[in-house]
């Protein structure tokens, strides 16, 4: 097959540019927010990695720019973060995000509070992780359902975490428009992002507070808008 035109996206990039083509049933909301169309928006999407996206407002049309953000270092806010970062650069060295953001993270939060005995693993829990072919999902997993101490607040300092560096990356891009969340993980744990601890985390910016409340949260419920938004990005070329 002979081709006109090649172009190559980020997988972010292909995500934010089909955020246009999805109806509002297919977002979950955090926050309301005030939305401001003519202003920037943000992408965040966690899963296998971290990804991270800007949609600047142009005058007339949302333009995306991909970014690696989610390789910045990672910003600890309370003591336990502080112990969870020493932990981790005791097993990585440079410790982003993305190394706690990320399915890989949240088992990399587990082992940390297992290893730091904050709580005992439970016999049958150890097993079940064992014999999952995804070891984050089953934490996730018992996490929704209230099981042993661990999971939940495995899953408690995620959501958190996720929130603060969401609304960095809104600070970053005066996301006055919205932040979404995009990313594999956010609709399986979406009963997580919606109890209040991610909006708690994302407001927690001091001077910026009240700016930070007022943005809009939503979580892309639609598996295949990257799909989309690389038909879109066709349309537009």
């Amino acid at each position: 097959m002979k081709l006109d035109r090649v172009a190559l996206l980020n997988d972010l990039e292909a995500t934010a540019y089909g955020i246009s083509t999805l109806g509002p049933e297919q977002f979950a909301i955090i926050n309301e927010g005030v939305p401001r169309a003519s202003g920037h928006a943000a992408l965040i999407a966690a899963g296998t990695g971290l990804g991270e996206a800007v949609l600047f407002w142009d005058g007339t049309q949302h333009r995306v720019l991909a970014s690696e953000g989610g390789h910045a270092d990672f910003a600890p806010r309370d003591a336990e973060q502080i112990e969870l970062l020493r932990y981790l650069i005791g097993k990585f060295g440079h410790v982003s995000y993305e190394r706690v953001i990320s399915g890989p993270g949240l088992l990399n939060i587990y082992n940390f509070l297992k290893e730091s005995g904050w709580a005992e693993e439970p016999a049958w829990l150890r097993e079940r992780i064992a014999r999952s072919a995804d070891t984050s999902a089953a934490i996730a997993e018992a996490a929704l359902a209230g099981e042993s101490k661990l999971c939940p607040h495995a899953s408690d300092l995620f959501v958190s975490i996720y929130g603060a560096e969401a609304s960095n990356l809104a600070l970053k891009a005066l996301a006055t428009a919205g932040v979404y969340i995009g990313g594999g993980i956010a609709p399986k744990i979406r009963a997580r992002l919606t109890g209040g601890a991610l909006m708690r985390a994302f407001c927690d910016k001091g001077r910026f507070s009240e700016l930070l409340a007022s943005v809009p949260v939503k979580v892309i419920l639609e598996p295949k808008t990257a799909l989309r938004g690389a038909a879109a990005f066709l349309a537009r070329m």
